[in-house]
């Protein structure tokens, strides 16, 4: 069970790790559109990434799987390092009192919650309809939004997702994306979709199938998405075990 903000923001000091935090970018996808989820935290204007502390027995990893678990109910979620974060100027110790202050602690300049912190970015890739989005024990909101339509984020964490989108952009050079953020079979144009939303652009219809079929890590199947007003496209699966050695080991062809 989480623990309360107030036996966090009190105990936090003899809990965690000093000065180190994780943060996650969520992705999801949902109605041709790429999601990120996102927090509100209580007394902040802007919203944030989901993130934590580490606590002192616990490996780094496994402090971000603690975070995507806690705010989306989901396990076994594809999860990825990928950049580190230390800029001076990222803690806001204004909005840091407050939440010390309203949890009716008092907000002494030496507090642990008050000093610098350095964060490991995480993006983890999650089925969109699976997830419970769930508030953490400092925010009041926790919910998806259109990556097109994000506000101005909280410290540096427009930074943060910026970061985590390029690395994301890169993955597609040499690992496949998909498994997690497609239902279990869908169509040829839904996986270019998906491909064309990440990188921000169209792709030729043609030379994206060529390529995804080149890669053998789809199987097609038998039926057809019915519905539609044109010739029902086939629906693939991913072979799952090829997909696993095209994560492990690269992709044989490269966009």
């Amino acid at each position: 069970m989480e623990e309360n903000a107030g036996s966090i923001l009190q105990n936090g000091g003899a809990l965690f790790l000093p000065g180190l935090s994780v943060d996650c970018v969520i992705f999801g996808f949902h109605d041709n559109q790429l999601k990120v989820l996102l927090l509100k935290m209580r007394h902040a204007e802007k919203w944030a990434l989901p993130g934590g502390f580490i606590y002192k027995e616990e490996e780094v990893e496994h402090a971000a799987v603690r975070v995507l678990q806690s705010r989306t109910g989901l396990s076994n979620i594809f999860l990825r390092q990928f950049h580190t974060f230390g800029e001076l100027s990222r803690t806001d110790k204004l909005l840091n009192k407050k939440l010390l202050v309203s949890s009716g602690l008092q907000a002494d300049e030496n507090h642990w919650f008050l000093q610098r912190f350095v964060t490991v970015g995480y993006y983890a890739l999650v089925n969109f309809s699976g997830a419970v989005p769930r508030p953490d024990a400092t925010s009041e909101a926790c919910a998806w939004w259109d990556l097109q339509e994000v506000p101005p984020l909280n410290l540096d964490h427009g930074d943060i997702l910026q970061k985590a989108l390029e690395t994301l952009r890169k993955q597609l050079s040499d690992q496949p994306v998909g498994y997690s953020l497609l239902p279990e079979k869908f169509t040829m144009p839904e996986l270019q979709r998906l491909y064309e939303t990440i990188l921000g652009k169209q792709l030729d219809r043609r030379n994206f199938q060529r390529r995804m079929l080149g890669y053998g890590i789809l199987k097609r199947l038998e039926e057809r998405r019915s519905g539609g007003a044109h010739k029902a496209p086939y629906l693939y699966c991913f072979d799952t075990d090829r997909y696993q050695d095209a994560l492990l080991n690269g992709l044989q062809q490269k966009w």
